[in-house]
């Protein structure tokens, strides 16, 4: 099934829904030190509200888009047949979300054809969404949102994640030290898909990470580039949801980005 870009209206408004319907589950728990269980270690963090939350978000996307494929974080979903696939993560920032930190979100982002064409992520504890669409823009709360116009990596605050398996050949130790020489600081907040969104928004001029998840990055990834951003892989190539692996910026440091990544690892 093709969608024309004139179309991803209807595809962001069902995202829309499914978020408000999560997020409303997230609320229930928030706060309360939910009781939770780990899964691939013992910082990766999994709770009965990220099953909860999934679960209506699956259902509302099917509803609407029977022959889309669904991947959600925790094993929901559906086989499909039109070529386009919705990656969903009921809560990105489970740890921030079981210890009361109000850094959390619903992740919904749409994949056609190879690139994220649709983003809504929904940040319920500080009361804002976001969403874009290729050729449609990107939004905070229904307002247009850009990225920065900072345009020296001296200038510029950025962003990181860490692996949950903490092992040497996965963790970006050395980057994160050669970043915060080469910018104005890195911050650490807990949730990619916030992270990719606040570039989006122009709070942050950059992003990074490796060994993540699909569903932690296609939402965001089409709100930033829908705002004017950019987003590649970190050795400079074509964005690929499948490696986990990302760059993201406001477009104008991206090059020196790239140039301090690859410094960082000789």
């Amino acid at each position: 099934m093709q969608t024309s870009e004139t179309h991803w209206l209807r595809e962001i408004a069902v995202a829309q829904e499914a978020a408000a319907s999560a997020t409303a589950i997230l609320l229930q728990g928030w706060g309360s030190r939910p009781e939770f269980r780990f899964k691939s270690s013992d910082v990766d963090l999994v709770t009965e509200f990220d099953g909860r939350a999934e679960t209506v978000i699956v259902r509302t996307l099917s509803a609407a888009f029977p022959d889309d494929a669904i991947l959600g974080e925790e094993g929901g979903g559906q086989a499909g047949r039109s070529g386009r696939t919705w990656h969903v993560d009921p809560l990105d920032g489970t740890t921030n979300f079981a210890h009361g930190l109000p850094i959390f979100a619903t992740s919904i982002g749409l994949v056609a054809e190879g690139t994220p064409v649709v983003g809504v992520v929904s940040a319920p504890a500080v009361g804002w969404t976001f969403h874009g669409a290729r050729g449609q823009g990107a939004f905070l709360n229904d307002r247009p949102i850009h990225p920065s116009g900072v345009a020296e990596l001296g200038l510029a605050l950025l962003v990181t994640g860490f692996p949950y398996l903490r092992v040497q050949q996965n963790d970006n130790l050395a980057e994160f030290a050669a970043f915060m020489r080469a910018s104005q600081g890195v911050r650490r907040l807990g949730s990619a898909a916030l992270d990719l969104c606040f570039v989006a928004c122009g709070w942050l001029d950059g992003f990074w990470e490796r060994h993540i998840k699909s569903w932690d990055l296609v939402a965001g990834a089409a709100i930033l580039t829908a705002a004017g951003g950019q987003v590649s892989d970190p050795g400079g190539g074509p964005f690929v949801p499948a490696t986990g692996c990302v760059l993201a910026s406001n477009g104008r440091i991206h090059q020196a980005m790239l140039d301090e990544l690859r410094a960082s690892r000789r």
